[in-house]
């Protein structure tokens, strides 16, 4: 017979269980992130080509490279920001240091939202000039 796992054992497990779950969450999301920006990217190079061939071609401005990259960038940078920020929950964790996460949330949340302001204004932009 195995012995009982202790309940303050068991919630520290828990605790860490949790933290994977949230960084994998994270990085679900930052994966997402960067194919959706690998897609806008395409998306404009296909355009171009299309524009191209109707005789268009001089009403290409390329902004949709750079949303889509600066997806990317973001997806990487959220990626790397749910690494420091799992690593520092393990570390506070084991410590019984724990506090929640502060503006780093509130800024990444801001950033996706310029984002998709800037993606919603594109979109806006490119069905007028078409």
């Amino acid at each position: 017979m195995t012995a009982p796992v202790p309940s303050t054992q068991s919630g520290k497990a828990a605790d860490h269980l949790a933290n994977e779950r949230t960084f994998l969450a994270w990085i679900r999301t930052s994966i997402s992130i960067i194919v959706f920006g690998f897609v806008v990217a395409r998306f404009g190079i296909t355009l171009r080509e299309f524009l191209r061939m109707q005789g268009n071609g001089e009403r290409q401005s390329g902004m949709s490279l750079a949303i889509g990259v600066g997806f990317i960038v973001m997806g990487i940078f959220m990626a790397l920001v749910s690494l420091v920020r799992y690593r520092t929950t393990m570390n506070r964790l084991n410590a019984d240091e724990f506090q929640p996460a502060g503006a780093i949330v509130t800024v990444l949340g801001l950033i996706a939202a310029l984002f998709g302001i800037i993606l919603a204004v594109y979109l806006i932009y490119t069905a007028r000039t078409l």
